[in-house]
């Protein structure tokens, strides 16, 4: 006699599921808003839509992060991109933290995980998962200040 409810609420949770996993899938793509400061940073590059899903280490001579989910890559040479991770990396902007990683393959690559550290305690404070790196191109009127 029980056994009509438990069937019913079983296929009313499995339909209210099911609606929802589109909608994830939908808001998955959305990039999260930029701050104020990373989006003062970005509007000095062009994103020019060009991925790459893994860079070499020695190539990479800087990873700023711009705010928890905007990274600037620099390699060698002077070239940037963009990294948005996933999820945000709280804290990683904070100039009393410091990313750090770990990887055996010599290259860091999307989905690998970063944690943020803090530089006097030496605790974990976050972590997040990297996203694609897209190629940045600097703006022209911004060429002749580029370092």
């Amino acid at each position: 006699m029980t056994l009509f409810p438990i069937k019913f609420l079983s296929a009313c949770i499995l339909f209210v599921l099911s609606a929802a996993v589109p909608l994830t899938a939908a808001f998955a793509d959305e990039e999260p808003e930029p701050s104020d400061k990373a989006a003062g940073v970005l509007d000095q590059y062009e994103r020019t839509g060009e991925f790459q899903s893994c860079l070499n280490l020695r190539r990479i001579a800087q990873i700023k992060p711009l705010d928890a989910h905007y990274f600037l890559v620099r390699v060698n040479g002077g070239r940037r991109y963009l990294n948005i991770v996933t999820n945000g990396c709280r804290g990683a902007a904070r100039s009393s933290n410091r990313i750090q990683y770990t990887t055996s393959t010599g290259r860091l690559c999307r989905n690998e995980i970063i944690n943020v550290v803090d530089n006097t305690t030496g605790v974990l404070s976050g972590s997040c998962g990297l996203g694609s790196f897209e190629r940045l191109e600097r703006k022209e009127e911004n060429e002749a200040i580029d370092q």
